[in-house]
């Protein structure tokens, strides 16, 4: 935990927007840690991240809120207030490709991800000795097209109990319905190829590969109701020679899944990330 708070702003541009933050974080004697800003000049929209220490902060950050608002009357602004001592706690969904889940599971215990993992959810065995591994409890919800209704409202069930705010699908083979992703809007995060919609479906590095394609990636991306369009945190590609198998496309595309999923997490858990006209900036 850091004893730190975070501000994450989001505004119609205009001047005198830094020097008022500034000046309120100043007269209530923040130390600021770290400020980082743009603006969208076709949008016209200003955004922010500025982290402070607490240490000799004199304003409760149960009072922020009310100080804050008065303060910044004059700027049409949304914000989101973050208390670094509160740990973002996740829950991983995966299948039966383990690849990411392994990945996640050893940054988080080497201290790469700052946040708590107590609940995995999967749809099959296949996993379950990653999570007894770990020590993390893990629950098999078997989905179909004619339980689903059922199966998510067990989800949700465990998401409630285990106080999650943060859903990983680590190579979760499922589609997530409407409903749910409402019920978590920014807090899922998924990874997928970046070949959509040119290789979508079943089977895409065996069609890519068919085809001879010369790059290959991931993408790391929110969860909305329309499938795999949400705002995007993070993607990267590497590129595949005439030489290349099927086999050597298939490797490099999970190390790929692997580290896109990875860095997009530790973004959102370090709320370095902010959404806007479906995309993202990201203060990395």
């Amino acid at each position: 935990m850091k004893n730190t708070a975070t501000l994450l702003i989001s505004s119609p541009d205009r001047k005198g927007l830094v020097a008022a933050i500034a000046d309120f974080l100043y007269k209530h004697n923040a130390n600021i840690l770290h400020a980082d800003q743009h603006q969208d000049a076709t949008e016209g929209i200003f955004l922010m991240r500025v982290e402070w220490d607490l240490a000799d902060f004199t304003l409760s950050l149960a009072d922020f809120p009310a100080a804050f608002d008065k303060a910044m009357a004059d700027f049409d602004m949304n914000w989101q207030l973050v208390d670094g001592r509160k740990r973002t706690r996740m829950a991983i969904f995966v299948s039966k490709f383990d690849h990411c889940l392994v990945d996640l599971l050893y940054r988080h215990k080497q201290g790469e991800l700052q946040c708590d993992i107590p609940l995995i959810i999967s749809n099959h065995e296949d996993t379950r000795e990653i999570a007894d591994f770990y020590g993390i409890p893990y629950h098999v919800v078997s989905v179909t097209a004619e339980n689903k209704v059922e199966a998510e409202a067990e989800q949700f069930r465990l998401l409630a109990e285990y106080n999650i705010n943060l859903i990983v699908l680590a190579r979760y083979m499922q589609v997530l319905s409407s409903e749910f992703c409402k019920q978590y809007p920014q807090q899922i995060i998924n990874i997928h190829h970046s070949f959509l919609p040119a290789f979508h479906g079943a089977r895409p590095y065996h069609r890519a590969f068919e085809r001879g394609v010369k790059l290959i990636g991931a993408t790391g991306h929110y969860v909305t109701e329309i499938l795999d369009d949400g705002p995007i945190i993070e993607q990267n590609v590497t590129r595949i020679s005439h030489r290349d198998s099927i086999d050597d496309l298939l490797q490099k595309g999970r190390d790929l899944e692997r580290v896109v999923l990875s860095s997009a997490v530790r973004w959102h858990i370090d709320h370095r990330v902010l959404v806007y006209k479906n995309k993202t900036v990201v203060f990395d």
